[in-house]
């Protein structure tokens, strides 16, 4: 089935939308939890994208390597943390960082549900079903992709972080210290096809996987 430019976006945005807003909201409620309610206070704990959005992060990268095939990743604007206010603060900022990548994958279960909701309209000939299948589909591809992408050891994602917490102080100091530069390493890796490398085998098992246990099939 050939889609245009049009089709394309309007089937990726809601699900790009929504799963690097709930991936932020995720990181800044578990904060609130654990004692910083610094998220909370700059109105940062809604599912309103608009105060989520960074330009490039959610819009332009997305639809560029949307197009270019292969792994889509994006970022919204960071949830401010203040680790001062968290009661044990190593611990406690593993355990926000975690709550993205976990927040990412409870929603792929909620798009795979939305999939199979598609399906079974389908099948009763209702309008929109196979956008609300294909919807359903870009909301499985982009949560595990952000889910794994942000598990990768770079100091700038979660993944980065939760081993920061792990390591002894001297060694995450010493760590850390690359995060300034995470997003330029980031994007050379992405340029190289090494996060692709990387995170293609684990994508495609997670999705055949999902794709198995809700009998998800093609309507094309």
């Amino acid at each position: 089935m050939q889609h245009t430019t049009v089709q394309m976006i309007s089937v990726w945005i809601l699900p790009v939308l929504f799963a690097i807003t709930v991936h932020e909201v995720a990181h800044g409620y578990v904060a609130y939890l654990l004692g910083d309610k610094t998220a909370k206070v700059l109105g940062r704990l809604t599912l309103n994208p608009i105060k989520h959005i960074d330009l490039m992060g959610t819009i332009v990268v997305p639809i560029v390597l949307l197009f270019l095939g292969g792994i889509i990743i994006g970022w919204a604007k960071p949830v401010p943390i203040d680790i001062r206010n968290l009661h044990k603060p190593r611990r406690d900022f593993a355990l926000i960082a975690a709550a993205g990548p976990i927040a990412n994958l409870i929603m792929v279960v909620i798009w795979a549900g939305i999939a199979r909701g598609g399906m079974v309209l389908a099948g009763l000939d209702f309008p929109g079903s196979v956008a609300i299948y294909m919807m359903g589909i870009a909301g499985i591809s982009i949560n595990l992709m952000l889910a794994i992408l942000n598990l990768l050891p770079i100091p700038m994602l979660d993944g980065g972080h939760i081993i920061a917490s792990l390591l002894p102080r001297s060694l995450a100091y010493q760590y850390e210290r690359i995060a300034p530069y995470g997003l330029i390493i980031l994007l050379i890796l992405v340029a190289l096809g090494v996060i692709n490398f990387v995170m293609q085998p684990a994508v495609q098992f997670l999705y055949s996987l999902v794709i198995s246990m809700f009998g998800l099939s093609s309507l094309s």
